[in-house]
């Protein structure tokens, strides 16, 4: 039999439904499920800092957890360097405190409030103040993919026909329409987030988890045995079927 190995999205600040799909998940694989995490921790939702904690925590625990680094992970590593950096992926007028982007709701977690006249130097020195450096080493070890078998596990994708020790992290952390439009099969099942969708999706050569929960949205923890693959729900696992 293939062991289980589960997945859980796009986390973006929201501790409460952090604990809640590790509680889902525990209730199908025990105290010790392996669990890929597939980045974005951080921004948008309320408790960014307590979701690096958890995950900090659980490491330290010895749990058998991957956390994966996604673009907005990224971002806040890029602000909180000596002399913040904006990613250059970002659309023109585009930067990490940006209504959009969730960089302010991350600071805000930490204790540091950003408001309307404030100038970049004065927050990013509050921020470097206030981030525990344990929190930006955690950030700067996130590895960009795991692989298992014939599962692919990264936060947004691959670049479709360039092999895995080819890829460009940038695709790795923000690749969309060339990736998410390409519709032959992969050397791996590819399991990501990044995009978000109103409900997970299996599409034959990839599986999408990120279902919004940064915009309030459930987040979804799945399980895969193979190629197959269920989500879990309250009551146990769903499921999830190529389209």
């Amino acid at each position: 039999m293939t062991s289980p190995i589960y997945a859980i999205g796009d986390i973006h600040g929201q501790l409460e439904m952090l604990e809640a799909a590790l509680g889902r998940i525990e209730a199908d694989g025990g105290p010790d499920a392996r669990i890929v995490f597939l980045g974005d921790y951080t921004d948008r939702g309320p408790d960014s800092r307590g979701v690096i904690d958890l995950l900090q925590r659980g490491q330290a625990e010895g749990r058998n957890w991957v956390t994966l680094m996604g673009n907005h992970d990224r971002m806040f590593a890029m602000f909180l360097e000596d002399y913040p950096r904006t990613d250059s992926q970002l659309l023109v007028g585009f930067h990490w405190l940006h209504a959009r982007i969730g960089g302010v709701e991350t600071l805000a977690s930490y204790g540091v409030d950003v408001v309307e006249g404030d100038r970049t130097y004065s927050v990013h020195e509050r921020a470097q103040a206030a981030v525990p450096q344990s929190h930006i080493d955690f950030m700067a070890a996130l590895p960009s993919h795991h692989q298992e078998g014939d599962l692919l596990f990264i936060h947004a994708g691959i670049r479709p026909g360039v092999a895995l020790k080819d890829q460009d992290i940038e695709d790795k952390i923000w690749i969309r329409e060339e990736f998410l439009s390409y519709p032959d099969p992969h050397p791996w099942l590819v399991v990501h987030g990044h995009t978000q969708v109103p409900q997970p999706e299996h599409h034959g050569n990839r599986v999408n988890l990120d279902s919004g929960a940064g915009y309030g949205r459930p987040l979804t923890a799945a399980v895969f045995e193979g190629q197959d693959v269920w989500v879990l729900s309250e009551t146990g696992r769903v499921a999830l079927l190529p389209e």
